[in-house]
């Protein structure tokens, strides 16, 4: 779950450096009378086999999901800015064979919504934020991508992914999952321990909370410099011991788990 983000971070962080600076002016705007401008809400609904993935990426904007009571994904969307016509950011549905994309698309040459790593976009200092909220049938894995926002998926089924560069992270599902952030911190609680591809937590300025299940089986790297690492799990350590860093096994190792941040804690704790 660690091996699609390189093109993916290049355009988000080209989306985010172009927002920083419309995000001075609807600061700016927000204290005076000027009321926010609500665009037309989008709604889309589709049953998604498990095992196939429901995509979300946005560029302004936070993203929510909680588990959906039937077999159907469902994805509501609000948009609003406080310069901009919101109506100008679309939302495009791309369906293909790993599942649905679904991408809020901003104006301007060279945007484009796709899986994975096709995909491109750029404010162009649009102030438009999207907002996505998000029902998961149990099964499907959530890929949940923003650049100004924050990622919560709570109470999930399956498998999780959540990116984001300037917000925190809060994820809680039965399935086990990913997440990074670069200006937030990380919350994760996973219910199960079954995952076969390395998977990582990471961010730069903000703390990493991980609860897994008692019985864990891997192979642990955790890497803090302003901070401390701490866990619950005895670690048959590799190396020297460290406060701030922690390379070794947990139970009977195997499957790879990496954290990792440069301000802040991080700790490892042990659920049921």
């Amino acid at each position: 779950m660690t091996g699609k983000r390189g093109s993916w971070w290049a355009a988000a962080l080209a989306g985010g450096l172009m927002f920083a600076h419309g995000a001075g002016a609807s600061t700016a705007a927000s204290g005076s009378a000027t009321q926010p401008r609500v665009g037309d809400a989008f709604q889309w609904s589709k049953a998604i086999p498990p095992g196939k993935e429901i995509e979300i990426k946005g560029v302004n904007g936070d993203i929510r999901a909680s588990r959906a009571a039937g077999k159907e994904v469902e994805v509501r969307a609000t948009k609003r800015a406080r310069k901009s016509d919101p109506n100008q950011v679309t939302i495009e549905v791309i369906e293909h064979e790993d599942g649905v994309t679904i991408c809020a698309k901003y104006p301007g040459p060279g945007n484009e919504c796709g899986p994975g790593d096709k995909w491109h976009t750029h404010t162009h200092n649009n102030d438009v934020e999207v907002h996505f909220d998000v029902r998961v049938p149990a099964g499907v894995r959530l890929v949940a991508r923003t650049v100004n926002g924050e990622v919560r998926a709570e109470d999930l089924a399956g498998p999780v992914e959540a990116e984001t560069v300037n917000g925190a992270v809060r994820v809680s599902t039965s399935g086990y999952a990913s997440a990074e952030s670069v200006n937030g911190s990380i919350t994760a609680a996973l219910g199960s321990a079954e995952w076969t591809e390395p998977i990582s937590f990471s961010t730069v300025n903000g703390e990493i909370h991980l609860t897994l299940p008692a019985n864990l089986d891997a192979d642990v790297r955790a890497r803090t410099v302003n901070g401390v690492v701490d866990s619950d799990f005895p670690v048959t350590v590799i190396g020297t011991l460290s406060k701030h860093r922690i390379q070794g096994t947990i139970g009977k190792g195997g499957r790879r788990l990496d954290l990792e941040t440069t301000n802040g804690n991080i700790s490892l704790h042990a659920g049921t």
